[in-house]
C-alpha cells in the first residue's frame, strides 16, 4: 500500500498537512474522484473491510466502494499523512430502526488542533467537507444538514432535503472491529439487505450529486432540486456506469433483468400505498 499511489488516484501530487486544511483538501478530492458503489455485491464478490483487498479495489483497479471501503481506504490515509484519526461506529437510520442496524455505516473521528471532526466519504451524498462535531445546521456546497444531539453518547446527522437516506447516528468512541466486519458480511449476503436489493451508484460533482437508484434511475441532484432518467437497457447501464461514475464494469449488464425487475417491484409497491 503506498500513499503516494493513493493520492495520484484522487488528483492529488503532493502530501496534505495534518490540518483542518489538509483534512478538507483530501476529502473533497476523494469524494470528487472515487463514486461510492455496492457493484460487488450485486455481482455476488465478497467485500471485506481488510485495507489490503480495499486498496487493491479502489487504487489499483480503479473502482469505487461503500462504506467501508471509502471510509476505510481514506481513514488509511489519514493515519499514514499524520492525522489522529479513530475508525468510530455509524449507523444508518437508528432513529427509526434502533439498534438493530448500529455498525451499518463507518465513519471517522478526526482531532484536531480546532476541535473533533467527523470525516464521511462512505455515505453516498453526505456533506463533501470534514464537519465540526458540534450542534447545528451547516451548508455545504449549497446543501443543509444538521448535526444534533440523539440519545446517549450518540449524535445525529440530518441530510439534506433531497438526500438518499434521512439520516444516521454516530458514536465517537472506537468501534469495535468484529462488530463492522459482522455487519459487513451480513449486508452483503441477507436476502432482505438493501445492497443485496438495490444497486446504488453515487458521484460528487462540482455542483451536485448524480446517483443511480435500484440500478435503473439516474438521479441529478443539485441544491435547486433533482432530475430522474430511467434507463432502458443493459446497454444504456454500462455506458451510464462509465460515463457517469467513471466505473468501467461491462458484467454489470448481466444484472439488467434483476434491475428491472426490482425497479418493477418498488413502482407496484409505491402505486399499492398512494
Amino acid at each position: 500500500m503506498n500513499i503516494d499511489a493513493y493520492l495520484a488516484r484522487i488528483g492529488l501530487h503532493h502530501r496534505p498537512p495534518p490540518t483542518l486544511a489538509g483534512l478538507t483538501e483530501l476529502h473533497r478530492a476523494h469524494l470528487l474522484a472515487i463514486p461510492y458503489e455496492n457493484l460487488d455485491v450485486q455481482l455476488g464478490r465478497p467485500v471485506t473491510i481488510a485495507r489490503p483487498a480495499i486498496y487493491e479495489k479502489i487504487v489499483n483497479r480503479r473502482r469505487g466502494g461503500w462504506c467501508y471501503e471509502m471510509n476505510g481506504i481514506l481513514g488509511w490515509a489519514l493515519g499514514e499523512l499524520g492525522f489522529r484519526v479513530t475508525r468510530a461506529t455509524g449507523a444508518v437510520m437508528r432513529e427509526v430502526a434502533g439498534e438493530a442496524v448500529v455498525a451499518n455505516h463507518l465513519v471517522l473521528r478526526v482531532d484536531l488542533e480546532e476541535g473533533t471532526y467527523l470525516a464521511d466519504v462512505g455515505f453516498g451524498d453526505g456533506p463533501r467537507d470534514p464537519i465540526p462535531v458540534a450542534p447545528g445546521a451547516f451548508t455545504s456546497d449549497g446543501f443543509v444538514y444538521r448535526i444534533e444531539r440523539a440519545d446517549g453518547d450518540w449524535w445525529r446527522l440530518r441530510s439534506h432535503a433531497n438526500g438518499a437516506a434521512p439520516s444516521f447516528d454516530f458514536h465517537l468512541d472506537p468501534a469495535d472491529e468484529n462488530r463492522l466486519a459482522a455487519r459487513c458480511d451480513e449486508l452483503q449476503t441477507a436476502s432482505d439487505s438493501h445492497f443485496v436489493l438495490n444497486l446504488f451508484c453515487f458521484a460528487r460533482r462540482p455542483d451536485g450529486t448524480v446517483l443511480l437508484q435500484r440500478g435503473r434511475v439516474l438521479r441529478t441532484v443539485t441544491p435547486a432540486g433533482y432530475a430522474d432518467r430511467v434507463l432502458d437497457s443493459a446497454e444504456d447501464l454500462v455506458a451510464t456506469l462509465r460515463e457517469d461514475f467513471r466505473l468501467d464494469v461491462p458484467e454489470a449488464a448481466t444484472l439488467w433483468p434483476k434491475i428491472v425487475a426490482r425497479h418493477e417491484q418498488v413502482m407496484a409497491q409505491q402505486a399499492g400505498a398512494s
